[in-house]
C-alpha cells in the first residue's frame, strides 16, 4: 500500500510539474484563449481542460522531433493528440505565437502548412493540398487572421495579414491583407470598398454575390429611368 501510494504521489507530482511547464512556456496562448473565448472562465480551466491548447503543446513536442529527423515518432506524438483531442496537426508545420483554437474538433493543419501569429481557427478548419506534389503544397497564414468553422484553405496559396475567412468558404487562391472572403470558391467582400470590421461577429459578413446582384438591381433601375 505504501509503495502504490508513493506511485500515486510520484504521478501526481509529475502532473503538476507539466502543467506549471506548460502554464510557463504556453502563457501567450492561454491568455488569447481567454481573451478570445467568451466561454473561457479561468485559466486553469483553459490549461485543463481546452483540447486546443493540448494538440499544440502536442505538435511542439512533436514539431521538436521533427526538426532532428525523428519522424516516425514526430508522427506518432500527433497521432497521439489527434486521438485525444479531434485535432490533426503534422509535426512538419510551422505555426507562430498566439494561436487558438477554439472547440477544434476536425481541425487538419497540413506538413508544409504556415501560421503566424495570432491566428485563430474554428472547428472543422483544413489547410489542405491539392494534389500529390511535392515540396510547398500547403497554405501560408498571415498574422491576426481569423478563419471560420468549416473553412477549407488548399493549396500553396497566402492568406494575407488581418484578414477573414468566413465559416464554409473553399479558398484556393491567394488572399491578400485586410480582406473577408465567404463562399464557395471563396471570394472577397467589402462593405463600402473597405474591409469589414467584424472580429467574432461572424452574422454580419456580407455576400459578394448578393452585393453584385444589388449593384447591378441598381443600374438596370437607373436605366430604365
Amino acid at each position: 500500500m505504501i509503495f502504490l501510494a508513493q506511485i500515486l504521489l510520484l504521478i501526481l507530482g509529475l502532473i503538476i510539474v507539466k502543467n506549471i511547464v506548460i502554464a510557463v512556456f504556453f502563457y501567450r496562448e492561454i491568455k488569447t484563449a481567454q481573451q478570445k473565448d467568451p466561454a473561457a472562465k479561468s485559466f486553469v480551466e483553459i490549461l485543463l481542460l481546452y483540447q486546443g491548447l493540448h494538440a499544440l503543446v502536442a505538435y511542439r513536442v512533436g514539431n521538436f522531433f521533427y526538426r532532428i529527423k525523428f519522424f516516425f515518432l514526430a508522427r506518432f506524438i500527433s497521432q497521439l493528440a489527434r486521438w485525444a483531442t479531434g485535432i490533426e496537426i503534422h509535426p512538419g508545420a510551422r505555426i507562430g505565437k498566439g494561436l487558438f483554437i477554439d472547440h477544434g474538433m476536425g481541425v487538419v493543419v497540413g506538413e508544409t502548412a504556415i501560421i503566424g501569429d495570432n491566428v485563430l481557427l474554428y472547428q472543422g478548419v483544413t489547410l489542405g493540398g491539392t494534389g500529390l506534389e511535392q515540396g510547398k503544397r500547403h497554405p501560408t497564414i498571415g498574422n491576426n487572421v481569423v478563419i471560420g468553422a468549416g473553412a477549407k484553405i488548399l493549396g500553396n496559396i497566402t492568406i494575407g495579414d488581418n484578414s477573414y475567412i468566413g465559416a464554409n468558404a473553399v479558398v484556393i487562391k491567394d488572399v491578400p491583407m485586410n480582406s473577408t472572403v465567404v463562399g464557395v470558391p471563396g471570394r472577397i467582400t467589402k462593405q463600402e470598398g473597405k474591409k469589414i470590421d467584424i472580429s467574432l461577429d461572424h452574422i454580419h459578413v456580407l455576400d459578394p454575390i448578393m452585393q453584385l446582384i444589388e449593384e447591378l438591381e441598381k443600374r438596370i433601375e437607373k436605366l430604365e429611368k
